[in-house]
């Protein structure tokens, strides 16, 4: 009882937040009042006051500096899980600023379960590329591709800090233009956490699938995972339309 009482008082705390975040329309980077202030203004301890900041921090509204206060945090990314958009054309297109930094790349030998993903014989050369990406200066994602090397053999002379791998596919008349996307969750391992500037162990979106061509030919076999305070996903519903003439007669 006593347990789902804290809860509660703390949930009270995160919509009070909220609703003064909306009232006073703060901009990203915007600074709270100080928890003093807070807590006079609502009538809350500093115990309560701060779990619920701690909770917003962990959802990407807040953000804090130590010694200086507590901010409004920018937006997080947001993806849709309907478009074949690259990770650059994703990020930029929504008005952040990208940086990669290329972690590993080689040409590999595909195993069987990637062979299998890209619809080639086992022991065929594949192009292995990791690459960290850092959104605004803050590392957000680290990915994982595997490629056809014989749709595009000329991608290990590419520096992909600076390029992106569609367009360098691009390049070559390889045109990534659908496929299957699949998300999950996963927990950062302490390669990913020391990257991604978490703690070991912090839960982490962990992205998987195949990409084609027009002609679904299967280009690329990703993986990745990204932080949940970064970004998120989103997807469009729709209904199917019912003729209104058939409706009549159901």
């Amino acid at each position: 009882m006593e347990q789902r009482q804290r809860v509660r008082h703390r949930d009270e705390a995160v919509e009070l937040i909220e609703c003064y975040l909306q009232r006073h329309d703060l901009a990203p980077h915007g600074k709270l009042p100080g928890e003093r202030e807070l807590c006079e203004m609502w009538g809350l301890n500093r115990t309560t006051l701060r779990t619920a900041i701690r909770r917003l921090i962990e959802m990407g509204r807040l953000y804090s500096l130590k010694g200086s206060g507590t901010y409004v945090a920018p937006p997080k990314l947001e993806r849709n899980l309907q478009d074949a958009k690259s990770t650059t054309e994703s990020v930029r297109g929504a008005g952040h600023k990208l940086r990669t930094r290329v972690l590993e790349t080689q040409i590999v030998e595909a195993s069987t379960y990637v062979a299998e993903k890209l619809r080639i014989d086992p022991g065929k050369k594949v192009f292995y590329m990791r690459r960290l990406r850092i959104m605004d200066g803050v590392p957000y994602m680290i990915e994982t591709n595997y490629v056809n090397l014989e749709l595009c053999p000329r991608l290990p002379d590419y520096d992909f800090g600076d390029e992106s791998l569609y367009r360098v596919l691009n390049y070559h008349s390889v045109y990534p233009s659908q496929g299957q996307e699949f998300v999950g969750i996963t927990y950062a391992t302490e390669s990913e956490a020391k990257h991604l500037q978490i703690l070991e162990g912090g839960p982490l979106f962990f992205l998987t699938g195949v990409t084609e061509d027009y002609n679904g030919v299967p280009v690329e076999y990703f993986k990745s995972v990204a932080r949940p305070d970064k970004v998120r996903f989103s997807s469009v519903l729709r209904k199917r339309k019912v003729n209104p003439e058939r409706r009549k007669t159901e």
